[in-house]
């Protein structure tokens, strides 16, 4: 299939208008196909060749201005359209189209709970050809009107506000102009919550199997979708600008939501099973407001090329933390956000694969290649850069000239050039330098505070002097806090007091800042967290932040630490040891329940799996299980429940003899709480499968008392964790050799297969999974690549073979553009992971 490059994009849209797309789905035709009829009204400006996308099962007919073409020109994905004359065109193309299984297109879905089926789109990028043809770029937006044929007993949902017009039959209000990946569709069964709110309808859609999770949560989502909704009509002059607010909840979603303009589409993860943290309750609320925001800046004004993605999604999750924290009682967001997406960010950037968080037009030739640059940089970097402009800029100078691109773009196109012009005219700063500083340079800046006793003349009495060295080259306005111990106060032994905050330019003028008393106990560079940089702490800080981080009075200052702490373990400067020695003495004090599962992620994941030794790893683990027990002793009165939950989580994961995890599964419930629900039954068992301590028949009987999706996913995960020969050729099988596994199931078996400890029942998959997911890659596609390269890597073998053969591995031209990339980026972490196990400290 060929992919749209920027050039012919660019073309098309000088050739041709689109002024309507009348689309006709008839989703009864049986399990494999559905039939797609699409007439497109257009207009050429002049005479001239062009064509049109769509990836049929079968072409049946297409027509140019009532006369037939040949359905056999089809060229992949491309029909040419030869001989245009200038004025009005109307084409007609009626086809067969597959249903998918990788959540690309129209996905089908079975519920194994009760056999009920679900469709939806997901036409991101270049997937519109899956359901109907189109002519695919972001800039020819149209007015879509559909109809939708369904079985009798489902809802369809739309764009706009979806009527019953029959037996059966469905008719969706047109759209205002859209771009054609922002087109949905989702059909089915829906249990579905409904009500009105700004005179507006707005909608709630989940599997039946689910409806009574959704309704135990509906009014908190409701609440928190309100709640955004007019916060952002306080902040943006432009009114919501579509007819409707629909949030569907739906299976096998790859993404966590997609900003369809009047139904968002989430992944129904969010819909809760089992119990969760309110920092997951915090996350998906976040969701809800980013999604929101996209509203208007992604639907109402989108972006002319994909090289400008990053205006899209920087400015949803900028809006998303911050209107979550004005809007509702999550007011903490910028501690997840510390603790968990930055680093997302700092991680990508500091990769070979890293790029600006707006690229050069260039650097984005093709589809293909904008797939790639939706990572860490263009979410939580160019977030974090637009916190930090909002910091030096003023947020009222920044609402302004947001407003400014609204009223000037909307329901068009607009780039980057477009979005600084609107912001400068808000304000007398050169915003355009500041963009080239930000915007077109790669790479984390690292920040080292450097305290000591002033050099020249003083005032009299005690002073000391902080210089700030920066390795990079942006500015940063910055919040410098000092901290001295609090003994003898009523704060406590071994509490740190604040003592001062001021704001500072990075660079300065190259002398140092002058302050006066003693030196501080502590200096903490970039307070706040309102830049995007690596911190490093003066030595004499370092020491006392070891000593009583968990003393610090403020969770993002807390948060800014932990972070100078991961970073320096990534960068080979803390020994992973000290990292969770600090883990171990702080978290069972820490009240923050972002930080406790920012750090244990951490902790788990990244240093007892990858950064330790195999020789090292049982102490690392015996670290964790220990500092768990005592997070769950300290919650026995059943004050924290979502720590306590935290602490039981990692604990199963960490735990290296299976009789405590037994002991719970066959009591059903934790000594103390919380009973077992279906997610931590299967997180037992899937570590019991590890240790080898069950087995098939235990799988089995854990299935049919758990039927659902989850469980499925779930008994997927725990046979492929099995130590044994058979069950993992069973599981290399199902991803490899058989095309029919879901992308979830796909993605549970491979989060089962590679397990640490399980070094030399592994070890001759190492060679056999480039190969063999080059293959399936090719045959499958970008997300069923990228769930491969994201999950099936062998990212435990960390050796320098493995990571020669990853290399080596990297010049096969047969590589898709997905798949490379992943590779790249997972290479780079295992080359990471063997530095910091080979750097003496």
């Amino acid at each position: 299939m060929s992919v749209l490059t920027r050039d012919e994009a660019q073309t098309r849209a000088q050739i041709i208008d689109v002024e309507r797309y009348t689309i006709a789905l008839d989703l009864t035709t049986g399990e494999e196909t559905f039939d797609s009829r699409a007439v497109i009204r257009f207009t050429a400006h002049a005479a001239g060749d062009t064509f049109v996308e769509v990836k049929p099962a079968t072409l049946r007919s297409i027509a140019l201005d009532g006369q037939p073409l040949d359905p056999a020109l089809l060229d992949g994905n491309r029909y040419p359209l030869t001989g245009l004359t200038p004025g009005p065109h109307e084409l007609h193309v009626d086809a067969a189209m597959s249903y998918s299984r990788t959540g690309e297109g129209m996905h089908r879905f079975t519920d194994p709970a009760d056999g009920e089926t679900y469709l939806y789109t997901q036409l991101f990028m270049e997937d519109v050809q899956r359901v109907f043809a189109a002519f695919d770029q972001p800039d020819l937006k149209s007015v879509f009107a559909i109809d939708v044929t369904a079985p009798e007993g489902w809802t369809v949902l739309g764009n706009g506000v979806a009527e019953r017009t029959g037996d059966g039959r469905w008719s969706i209000a047109p759209t205002p102009l859209i771009s054609t990946y922002l087109v949905a569709v989702a059909a089915g069964p829906w249990h579905s919550v409904t009500t009105e709110h700004a005179g507006l309808p707005f909608g709630l859609h989940c599997r039946r199997s689910l409806a009574p999770h959704l309704d135990a949560d509906a009014e908190e989502i409701l609440s928190i979708t309100r709640a955004c909704f007019d916060r952002y009509h306080e902040k943006f002059d432009e009114p919501y600008p579509f007819d409707s607010y629909d949030q569907a909840f739906v299976p096998e979603f790859n993404a966590g939501a997609m900003e369809n303009p009047g139904l968002v589409t989430f992944r129904d993860e969010f819909i809760y099973r089992s119990a969760v943290t309110d920092t997951e309750r915090q996350t998906r609320a976040m969701v809800i407001s980013h999604e929101m925001a996209h509203m208007w800046f992604g639907d109402l004004v989108t972006l002319s090329w994909w090289d400008d993605i990053w205006l899209n999604e920087s400015f949803a999750e900028y809006m998303g933390y911050q209107t979550l924290t004005e809007a509702t009682a999550f007011t903490d967001t910028w501690v997840e956000f510390g603790v968990t997406r930055k680093g997302w960010g700092y991680d990508a950037d500091q990769r070979p694969s890293t790029h600006p968080v707006a690229p050069d037009p260039d650097a984005v030739p093709d589809t293909a290649s904008a797939l790639l640059n939706f990572d860490g940089i263009s979410y939580a970097k160019g977030a974090s850069a637009l916190r930090q402009l909002v910091a030096w800029l003023g947020e009222k100078d920044f609402l302004a000239g947001i407003n400014t691109h609204f009223a000037r773009h909307k329901f068009a196109n607009a780039t980057l050039a477009d979005f600084i012009d609107n912001l400068a005219s808000a304000t007398d700063r050169d915003v355009h330098a500041w963009a080239e500083q930000w915007l077109r340079t790669t790479g984390v800046d690292t920040l080292t505070a450097d305290v000591h006793e002033p050099t020249g003349p003083t005032e009299a009495g005690q002073s000391w002097a902080l210089a700030v060295e920066r390795a990079g080259s942006r500015p940063h306005r910055i919040t410098v806090s000092t901290f001295d111990h609090a003994l003898n106060t009523q704060a406590g032994p071994g509490h740190l007091a604040p003592r001062d905050r001021f704001e500072l330019d990075v660079p300065g003028d190259g002398t140092p800042l002058v302050r006066t008393g003693r030196r501080p106990a502590l200096v903490v560079l970039n307070d706040g967290d309102l830049t995007y940089a690596k911190i490093r702490l003066d030595a004499a800080s370092w020491d006392t932040a070891l000593t009583h981080l968990s003393a610090i009075p403020d969770a993002l200052t807390r948060a800014v630490i932990w972070n100078a702490a991961r970073d320096m373990v990534r960068d080979g400067e803390l020994d992973p040891a000290c990292y969770l020695t600090a883990a171990r003495t702080h978290l069972p004090y820490e009240s923050d329940l972002a930080l406790v599962q920012g750090v244990l992620a951490f902790a788990d994941g990244q240093i007892a799996a990858r950064y330790t030794t195999p020789e090292a790893r049982p102490a690392a683990l015996a670290t964790l299980t220990s500092l768990c027990r005592d997070l769950i002793r300290r919650t026995e009165d059943g004050s924290h429940p979502g720590l306590r939950l935290t602490a039981v989580r990692h604990f199963i994961d960490a735990a290296t003899q299976p009789d405590t995890l037994q002991a719970w599964l066959t009591e059903g419930t934790v000594h103390g709480g919380p009973e077992l629900d279906p997610e931590l039954r299967w997180r037992i068992l899937t570590r019991l499968a590890a240790l080898g301590a069950t087995d098939e028949t235990a799988i089995a009987a854990e299935l049919a008392a758990d039927p659902s999706a989850t469980g499925r996913e779930g008994a997927a995960r725990c046979r492929a964790a099995l130590p044994t020969p058979e069950a993992k050729a069973a599981a290399w099988h199902a991803m490899f050799g058989d095309d029919t596994l879901s992308n979830y199931l796909f993605t549970a078996t491979a989060q089962g297969f590679w397990q640490p400890g399980q070094d030399e029942l592994l070890s001759a998959y190492v060679d056999r999974f480039y190969p063999d997911a080059t293959a399936l890659a090719a045959r499958r596609g970008p997300a069923i690549a990228e769930a491969a390269g994201r999950y099936a890597f062998p990212a435990y073998a960390v050796d320098p073979e493995s990571l020669a053969t990853g290399t080596r591995a990297l010049k096969d031209p047969a590589l898709i553009p997905a798949l490379r990339r992943k590779l790249a980026d997972q290479l780079d972490d295992l080359r990471r992971a063997l530095a910091v196990r080979t750097t003496e400290h």
